[in-house]
């Protein structure tokens, strides 16, 4: 009977005819209804957000294993941080510089047509085939290609609707979408600006491995007073190699506010603060 769990409001046991559901924010407790979860949030809030709180600490402090970037889909190499890589509107995939001239260089040699050196669709010849292949995957709920409708529109100045296209790709996944967000939010470009959702979409993104939103919510932790906090940041982003944080670390030592101990431990990066 000790393993049976029970509602953590009325006390009614699991067996066949009820079953308990966790609370969806801590995961501590259980209950047979809404309504009762209703009656005990007074009793379970304090112990709910500070759960709650260590569950997002454990998410947000994980080690990712790369990049948002992720790997080139042909030779499965990391992707560089320095953005050269070839980004295909017809399939929404990132190339690296390296298969794209092997590409090219097979194309010249066999005298073929130019064609994406991923799906094989034919690379179009103007402005309006590309915008055209962008549209199609968007409409299958392409998250690349809705983050770049929105940096297109960003740039056009149509704010409001580049935050709709970040916004869609964003509930996709897409961790470039949330950072490009954290931006709007800090520039109130298309929104109000609002601090508290900036920092939201920048834990998304650095969650999702993007190391310029972790070398920003670093800052962010720094200018708080939280400095622990901001190092374990930094560390995350330079072991996924970040140049900013790298200097930003180096600095902090040469200053004598981080040890080398500190710098120097592989398991900092995978504990909650």
């Amino acid at each position: 009977m000790s393993n049976i769990s029970v509602c953590a409001s009325c006390g009614i046991a699991e067996v066949d005819e009820v079953k308990l559901k966790e609370c969806s924010a801590c995961n501590l407790v259980r209950y047979c209804s809404d309504e009762c979860q209703k009656n005990h949030a007074t009793y379970h809030k304090e112990a709910c957000k500070k759960r709650a709180a260590e569950l997002r600490d454990e998410l947000l402090f994980k080690q990712p294993d790369g990049t948002h970037r992720g790997d080139c889909p042909i030779c499965m190499i990391p992707l560089p941080l320095n953005k050269k890589s070839i980004i295909m509107s017809c399939c929404s995939k990132l190339i690296c510089r390296g298969c794209h001239y092997a590409n090219q260089k097979r194309e010249y040699e066999g005298r073929i047509e130019h064609a994406c050196p991923f799906c094989r669709e034919p690379i179009p010849s103007t402005d309006e085939g590309f915008e055209k292949q962008r549209m199609k995957r968007i409409k299958v709920n392409d998250p690349v290609a809705m983050r770049r409708e929105g940096v297109v529109q960003y740039k056009k100045g149509d704010y409001s609707s580049a935050f709709e296209y970040f916004a869609r790709a964003a509930e996709l996944g897409d961790a470039e979408a949330h950072y490009q967000l954290s931006l709007l939010y800090d520039e109130g470009h298309g929104v109000e600006k609002d601090r508290g959702k900036e920092i939201y979409h920048l834990e998304e993104a650095a969650i999702g491995g993007h190391p310029d939103a972790r070398f920003n919510i670093g800052f962010e932790e720094d200018e708080s007073g939280n400095i622990e906090r901001a190092v374990k940041h930094w560390i995350i982003s330079a072991n996924l190699g970040d140049d900013g944080s790298i200097k930003t670390l180096m600095a902090l030592f040469k200053q004598g506010k981080v040890s080398k101990d500190v710098l120097a431990l592989p398991s900092v990066h995978t504990r909650p603060p």
